[in-house]
């Protein structure tokens, strides 16, 4: 056996950290969504019967919107797309780069179905799984940390981290260390599964289903938009960063239609 700083070597299998990170996040949000369920008087075996499903159809999701919109690093502009050049290497999962944002139309859309066949309320469900989806996504940023493919602009403050000369920025080669990107979405995650854990409870009785769903929509999109101004490989669409852009939209749209079910209904809760 041997182990590197990327993974641990057994025989002829190679396991790397950033696929047992993201595993690690995958069923810790498993055990969340389903003690949810299970105090909503729900059935948890549903949880871990969607699980395996929604985490192949987020991954699935994550990497193509990443394929198709590599960071800068990847494709300076005029440059051809590499992955097109090198199909082969869309495949290459396990060095990373997953785009959260293709991860939740991948994960809902296959929720979606899944809630579907079972004759399941898809928002229900959507609700019961978001507090975890934030728990998974911080758990799953250590993997960025891993493999150093996360970090914002540089820094000497005392938490900065320093990330190796072949994972720097061409424009910020000559700095050693950088804001740890990666670390302050993980707590601001966390903090997020903790405000959508709250409002179930202080705010269950005026609920609707899709209400906490839509916290989601509003509360991660925010951390995404503003973190984005800090980092330094950020992805773009006609020289737009691709991310902030549709972050920022996803907030509002989200925001608004929270408020306006709530204008509507007159905060009536689920019968």
């Amino acid at each position: 056996m041997a182990i590197d700083s990327l993974g641990i070597q057994i025989g002829g299998l190679y396991i790397r950290y950033y696929g047992l990170i993201i595993v690690t996040g995958a069923i810790a949000a498993g055990y969340l969504a389903a003690h949810e369920a299970k105090r909503r008087k729900l059935d948890p075996n549903f949880v871990w019967d969607a699980l395996m499903w929604t985490l192949l159809g987020g991954i699935l999701g994550a990497r193509l919107y990443h394929v198709i919109t590599p960071p800068p690093s990847m494709m300076p502009p005029g440059s051809p797309n590499p992955y097109f050049q090198n199909p082969i290497s869309i495949l290459w999962i396990w060095k990373g780069g997953l785009g959260i944002p293709g991860g939740l139309v991948g994960g809902a859309f296959t929720l979606w179905a899944f809630s579907r066949n079972r004759n399941q309320p898809f928002a229900l469900w959507a609700d019961v799984a978001s507090p975890g989806l934030l728990l998974a996504q911080s758990i799953g940023r250590w993997g960025n940390f891993i493999n150093q493919e996360l970090y914002g602009l540089p820094s000497e403050l005392p938490w900065a981290i320093h990330i190796a000369p072949r994972n720097r920025v061409q424009r910020f080669a000559q700095y050693e260390s950088f804001h740890p990107l990666f670390l302050y979405e993980s707590v601001l995650n966390i903090m997020g599964c903790l405000i959508l854990l709250w409002a179930t409870r202080r705010y269950a009785r005026n609920l609707q289903h899709g209400d906490i769903a839509l916290g989601y929509f509003v509360i991660y999109p925010t951390i995404r938009f503003f973190l984005e101004f800090i980092r330094v490989d950020s992805s773009q669409v006609a020289g737009i960063n691709a991310n902030q852009s549709l972050m920022a939209v996803v907030a509002i749209v989200s925001a608004l239609l929270l408020a306006l079910r709530k204008l509507n209904i007159g905060l009536t809760p689920n019968r």
